[in-house]
């Protein structure tokens, strides 16, 4: 998500994957007996309850251990596939979204709750009414805000839910929406348990939920020492077949990334939580340990105000794409944990774009365009480079990231000086930053986008159209054809029409060039070479359902 929309409009923070192989420690012998995983986690949750939260640290807490969504992201990608719902249609008009719940699924039983029931309707309606109405009665006893459910739009998309049968749930919208699907596989979707809130409730202690959660997922909360471990057992109960592999499962909490890298050099950890570049390669030459990688969903890019005489023109701001050496920033500013974006959306991100190659750096040609439009050796531009945060770039400090994206615009202004352009670089604290990008006063701006849902909407209409121009299109950017095919796009349910819409519009981008990607951060995941079945997120937390540990192999 852009650090200007995060922090200027208070959106949430975070933050996709199906085209690319997935990274996977893939040991052959493997223990699902018995098996006790550590995970060195980088901090303490805020808390148990998903919806109230937006950062990775709290959502491998307990959304992918403790709670199931209606639907779900594959793990490693963000194709959605059934989850509590094991079906669902949409209306004609792509208003009613009808879900078939999975039979069986029982609660997870706790030494502070034992379910009389199995999973039902009741639980569906409960979990998002509590978000959707503020008079709910678990609402009211416990008001807390819900900033995914509002963020992304659904306490205005949602007019209603609907139990059907006890099996059987309706969600009516108030419009068309394809994205829908992708924002219910979301965290802050997890699935409560209605009666597990109705017996807090009646004991004046709804607050619980956020301390002693219930789910139906694979693995049951059993205690939480803050700033120490978090200890979970493996659902005996889980209802997806094979998929629990460790009997317990725990977070020991390590605020310090060089500690945590010498907690699994010594073997009390298998599993770490971020690490620096130089930490993931010096850890990769451990002979005991798998250093995972694949592109990740953090990118950084330069856009272009169309409003200005110096970037009005598609052919100018090609000429100016033309000229990024994205290979050298990306060593810069990276390391060996960046690579060049090839494209408006991550190569992780559906919908795949066929044929797409590394983008060329053609500094002569680019200055062929230039001289077309006269603008050959007397173009001046400025150039704003956006205040960051540390969620850009993992563990690094503001300074040290704001210092990396001024080298960046170091680097661009050297590019462009190439072609004759004289471009002035102006970079400021934030609410001066604010008031630029509010009065569009710049000619291009380095800014930056996490995805947030695995829907390419959350790429395309955030950042390029025509009505977003307010948030998150910072430069303004607005083009009637583009936006006609992203419209489309959003209402259309059918997923190979949807996908042609995309590829259009990638053309009218490629043509147009509202802004120029320019590198992905590499995502990397240290893992003991005795863990089997880790995948990377490409939403950025960890899962452990389907993750197991290795027998001993005798020499």
């Amino acid at each position: 998500m852009n650090m200007f929309s995060s922090q200027f409009l208070s959106c949430v923070k975070l933050a996709v994957a199906a085209s690319l192989p997935i990274m996977v420690a893939t040991p052959t012998h493997a223990s699902t007996h018995g098996a006790n995983l550590t995970y060195c986690s980088e901090g303490s949750p805020a808390g148990f309850d998903p919806a109230q939260y937006t950062h990775e640290v709290d959502f491998t807490a307990n959304t992918f251990t403790i709670y199931n969504r209606l639907a779900e992201f594959e793990r490693g990608g963000t194709k959605v596939v059934p989850g509590l719902a094991e079906s669902w249609e949409v209306s004609p008009d792509g208003r009613t979204y009808t879900f078939h719940l999975r039979h069986n699924v029982k609660f997870q039983t706790t030494s502070f709750f034992k379910p009389t029931r199995e999973f039902d309707a009741d639980d569906v309606v409960f979990t998002f009414e509590r978000m959707l109405d503020s008079n709910q009665p678990f609402h009211r006893a416990y008001p807390v805000s819900f900033p995914y459910f509002s963020a992304m739009g659904l306490d205005k998309l949602i007019a209603k839910i609907d139990k059907v049968d006890p099996y059987t749930v309706k969600f009516i919208l108030n419009e068309p929406s394809a994205p829908f699907i992708h924002n219910i596989a979301m965290e802050y979707a997890s699935v409560l348990s209605a009666e597990y809130a109705n017996q807090l409730l009646k004991a004046g202690r709804p607050f619980n939920i956020n301390q002693y959660p219930v789910g139906t997922g694979p693995f049951v909360f059993e205690s939480y020492t803050k700033g120490k471990t978090i200890r979970f057992d493996g659902n005996p109960n889980y209802w997806k077949p094979g998929a629990v592999k460790l009997s317990k499962l725990t977070f020991a909490i390590t605020p310090d990334p060089g500690v945590r890298v010498q907690k699994m050099e010594n073997g009390e950890c298998q599993v770490i939580a971020y690490s620096t570049s130089m930490e993931a390669s010096d850890l990769a030459e451990h002979r005991d340990v798998a250093v995972l990688s694949q592109p990740g969903f953090q990118m950084l890019y330069v856009a272009y105000n169309p409003a200005r005489k110096a970037t009005r023109h598609a052919a100018i701001r090609r000429a100016l794409d033309l000229a990024i050496n994205r290979d050298a920033i990306v060593q810069a500013m990276y390391g060996g944990a960046g690579v060049a974006a090839m494209a408006p959306i991550p190569p992780t991100q559906w919908p795949q774009l066929p044929n797409r190659k590394q983008p060329v750096y053609a500094p002569q040609e680019a200055r062929k365009l230039l001289r077309n439009k006269g603008h050959f050796n007397h173009f001046k531009m400025v150039l704003l480079a956006e205040p960051v945060f540390p969620s850009y770039q993992g563990e690094k400090s503001v300074a040290e990231v704001a210092s990396g994206h001024r080298m960046m615009a170091e680097m661009l202004r050297q590019d462009w000086k190439k072609i004759g352009v004289d471009v002035t670089v102006m970079q400021y604290g934030w609410q001066e930053y604010a008031d630029k990008i509010r009065s569009k006063n710049f000619d291009a701006v380095i800014s930056g986008w996490r995805g947030d849902n695995g829907d390419p909407d959350n790429w395309f209409s955030s950042l390029i159209a025509c009505g977003n121009k307010a948030s998150n299109n910072i430069t303004g950017f607005c083009d009637p054809q583009l936006d006609k095919l992203l419209d489309q796009a959003r209402v259309e349910s059918n997923a190979k029409r949807r996908q042609d819409d995309y590829l259009r519009a990638v053309k009218i981008f490629d043509n147009k060039k509202p802004f120029s990607p320019v590198s992905l951060s590499l995502a990397r995941q240290p893992v003991s070479d005795q863990v089997t079945g880790l995948t990377i997120e490409p939403l950025g937390y960890l899962r452990f359902d389907g993750v197991g540990l290795r027998t001993s192999i005798q020499p």
